[in-house]
C-alpha cells in the first residue's frame, strides 16, 4: 500500500483500540497506540498473507510477544480482513474470540501463537524461523517486543541462538517507547543503550521513528536485505501516541478510559486526522 493509505489505516487502527478498550472496560491502551504504525505496516504491507487463505503454507508469521497490545493486532486482522470488524467490540467479553491476551484456542483466524508471558515470543518466533529455514521453505518470522519486555533474561537466550543459526527470515521489532507498568523502563531496570546491545548479540539493527510509516517500510525492505542474521527495528515511538491526555503516560499502561475519556479521545483523533488530510 501507498504510505498515504497506510497512515489513514492507523488512524482508523487507533480509534477502534479506544472503543475496544473503553468499551471492555479494561485493556492495555497506551502500549496498543504506541504499536498501531508498526501494526498497520506489517499486516498491510510488508507480510505475505491472505485473508482468504490464513493457513496457506507460504505465509509469513507473526508472533505478539507483548501480548497485552493485543488490541492493536486484533484491529488490524478485522481491517485486514481476517474476521468483521463488529466483532471488535466484544474484546475481552466472556467467550469472546478477542481475549485480553491472543489465544489461539479460540479458533481466531490469523493467530499463530498464544502469548502474554513476557520474554517468551521470541523464542517462539525463532523456532518458527529455524524451522522454516531447516525446510528450506521461504516463510518469514516476525514477533514485536516490548522495551521494557527486554528485562527478561529469556529474551536475551532467544537472542543469541537467533543469531548463532543466522536466522536472516527473522525480523523482531521493539516497541522502544520507553515507559513499563511501573515506571520509566530505565529506573524499573534499565536495559539502555539497545541498539548496542542487540549488535553485541549479532544482530542486524535497525533505528527508526517508529510513528513515521515510511521508515517503517524501509526498515522491513532493509531487514530483507540482510541475509546472514536476524534482523531487529528499534522503533522510538511514544505510549498513548495519539490521545494527548495519554502520552508518554506510564499510568496508562493497563488503565480503560471511561466513556468521557473515550469521547475525548475520539475527539481528538479525528480532529488531528482531519489535519493530516489538509496537509498532506
Amino acid at each position: 500500500m501507498e504510505i498515504r493509505q497506510l497512515e489513514k489505516k492507523a488512524w482508523l487502527i487507533r480509534k477502534d483500540i479506544i472503543k475496544m478498550i473503553s468499551a471492555a472496560g479494561s485493556g492495555h491502551p497506551g502500549g496498543s497506540l504506541s504499536a498501531a504504525d508498526l501494526m498497520t505496516v506489517l499486516y498491510f504491507d510488508e507480510m505475505n498473507i491472505d485473508p482468504a487463505k490464513p493457513d496457506k503454507k507460504d505465509r509469513d508469521y507473526f508472533v505478539l510477544s507483548k501480548g497485552h497490545v493485543c488490541p492493536a493486532l486484533y484491529a488490524a486482522l478485522a481491517h485486514r480482513g481476517y474476521f468483521d470488524t463488529k466483532e471488535l467490540i466484544t474484546l475481552r467479553k466472556l467467550g469472546s474470540r478477542l481475549q485480553g491476551h491472543p489465544g489461539v484456542n479460540k479458533g481466531l483466524p490469523g493467530l499463530e501463537a498464544s502469548t502474554g508471558s513476557l520474554g517468551q515470543g521470541l523464542s517462539v518466533a525463532g523456532g518458527m524461523a529455524l524451522a522454516f529455514k531447516l525446510d528450506g521453505k521461504p516463510n518469514r518470522a516476525y514477533c514485536m517486543l516490548g522495551d521494557g519486555e527486554l528485562d527478561e533474561g529469556s529474551v536475551w537466550e532467544a537472542a543469541m541462538s537467533s543469531a548463532h543459526y543466522k536466522l536472516s527470515n527473522l525480523c523482531a521489532m521493539v516497541d522502544n517507547n520507553g515507559l513499563q507498568i511501573d515506571g520509566a523502563v530505565e529506573d524499573v531496570m534499565n536495559i539502555n543503550p539497545i541498539p548496542e546491545k542487540w549488535k553485541a548479540f549479532g544482530w542486524n539493527v535497525i533505528q527508526i521513528d517508529g510513528h513515521s510509516v515510511k521508515e517503517i517500510k524501509e526498515a522491513f525492505a532493509k531487514a530483507r536485505e540482510c541475509k546472514d542474521a536476524p534482523s531487529v527495528i528499534i522503533a522510538k515511538t511514544i505510549k498513548g501516541k495519539g490521545v494527548s491526555f495519554m502520552e508518554n503516560i506510564a499510568g496508562w499502561h493497563g488503565v480503560a478510559p471511561n466513556p468521557e475519556q473515550e469521547k475525548a479521545a475520539l475527539a481528538e483523533l479525528d480532529e488531528k486526522e482531519k489535519l493530516w488530510e489538509k496537509i498532506k
